[in-house]
């Protein structure tokens, strides 16, 4: 596997080998030594498996408490993946990294604990996956309006659309309104 910096040291996008032949290919998607040697010491205890739709923005979401890390990749289609810094005391709070991950290239990206994360569906349909170092708490989980001017996200919407919310995420607040990890937090 190769770990390719992103402009947030943090988060890491992630190009695993693949070996193919006419029977189609391999790859591996996740070994503890080959992560824990690139720095990366995961510890997974949830999996998730989303489908959506061409036009769907699914974000921006944390937990503030049982914060997740989260390594995404997709299986069918594309997603315009995005990782927001939500920690206080970093030099990229309130930065962004956005990638492109589909099932062509089938890349990966490691999102910490401290960052909000979203995607929007380029393709058809997008199936994406997710391994979570902590369970799903929704009690504590918060969103971030995907269009807040302050981050100025350039979502790759078509002109003149605009994106398929759920009634939670398009009554997410602004990153300056947000409840957000205080600072000196740490995960």
């Amino acid at each position: 596997m190769q770990f390719i910096d992103t402009a947030i040291a943090d988060v890491k996008l992630i190009e695993p080998k693949v070996f193919g032949d006419q029977r189609g290919f391999f790859m591996e998607i996740w070994n503890a030594d080959t992560f824990r040697q690139a720095g990366l010491d995961l510890h997974f205890v949830q999996d998730n498996h989303s489908l959506s739709t061409q036009g769907t923005l699914r974000g921006l979401h944390y937990q503030l408490q049982q914060p997740q890390g989260k390594l995404v990749r997709v299986t069918l289609g594309e997603v315009f993946d995005i990782a927001v810094d939500l920690r206080r005391d970093s030099a990229t709070f309130g930065q962004w990294v956005g990638e492109y991950l589909s099932a062509e290239n089938r890349r990966m990206l490691w999102v910490p604990p401290g960052f909000a994360h979203g995607f929007y569906v380029t393709s058809e349909r997008a199936e994406f996956l997710y391994k979570c170092t902590e369970r799903y708490a929704p009690a504590h989980e918060r969103a971030i309006r995907w269009d807040d001017p302050d981050l100025a996200i350039p979502w790759p919407l078509p002109p003149g659309e605009q994106p398929v919310l759920s009634p939670k995420d398009a009554a997410a607040p602004a990153l300056r309104e947000a409840e957000l990890y205080p600072a000196g937090w740490r995960p």
